[in-house]
């Protein structure tokens, strides 16, 4: 096994939400691969996962890049972005050149880095006809910054299995535990490690739903999710103000 150290940097989707622990935490993509890798390496494998829900592309490079580089770590995965591109001040200018140079850092200490193309989340969401275009333009300079590099692509969006809403959340923002499994066997694929087959299993696509039932639906979740998530940005709050990172050091899973 090439990688004894695995460092995770990013946001919510790093995070794990929303595939929770029994205790509250969350789980995610990155805590099972983080598993398959330790069980192919053995003990000596140390893990950290320094992402945050609701961190911002600049946050996200000034507090975790630098102490991912500090771990010296075999193995990075930075994804971040997200919630840039949903907000009226992105700017892909700045963000892309920034994205290029952060990437360079990683890889010059010597790790391999994993990237990622963004699965497409708009279908279900509104604004998609102002997002949709970011997306596209974030997605498509991740894969060139890729190829750059020398990093380890997972691309997402080119999977159609993300269409199907049983892999993402109730919040629809959010993979589900199913969206989470999925991704860490991608993520394991790219790095030539075997995973559990089953984490490759796609729930049943539900029916559609008639149009009273799904307009019903269509405002309890904006009552639940869009109005708290409009109000945090109205007042300058983020889900992550008082969030730290689950696992802020390289140790072993068992720690």
């Amino acid at each position: 096994m090439r990688w004894r150290s695995f460092v995770a940097v990013g946001d919510s989707f790093t995070e794990g939400m929303d595939d929770a622990y029994p205790d509250g935490t969350y789980r995610g993509w990155a805590d099972l691969v983080a598993t398959r890798l330790a069980a192919e390496a053995g003990p000596d494998f140390r893990y950290a996962n320094l992402a945050i829900r609701g961190r911002l592309f600049p946050r996200v490079v000034d507090e975790q890049v630098p102490a991912a580089l500090a771990m010296k770590p075999d193995l990075i995965s930075f994804a971040a972005g997200g919630n840039d591109i949903l907000r009226r001040t992105f700017d892909p200018d700045s963000l892309l050149a920034r994205f290029d140079d952060v990437v360079g850092q990683l890889r010059s200490g010597g790790a391999d880095v994993i990237l990622f193309r963004f699965a497409d989340v708009m279908a279900r969401l509104p604004g998609q006809r102002l997002v949709a275009p970011r997306v596209e333009l974030l997605n498509r300079a991740v894969g060139e910054t890729a190829e750059r590099h020398g990093a380890i692509l997972v691309d997402l969006y080119a999977d159609d299995t993300y269409l199907n809403p049983m892999l993402w959340s109730t919040d629809r923002l959010h993979l589900s535990s199913a969206g989470h499994r999925r991704v860490a066997a991608q993520v394991l694929t790219a790095l030539g490690v075997g995973c559990d087959e089953d984490w490759l299993l796609v729930p049943e696509r539900p029916l559609p739903k008639p149009w009273l039932t799904a307009r019903t639906d269509d405002l309890r979740w904006a009552t639940r999710h869009l109005a708290p998530w409009l109000k945090r940005r109205l007042t300058g709050r983020s889900s992550g103000d008082t969030v730290t990172a689950k696992r802020p050091t390289l140790t072993p899973l068992t720690d």
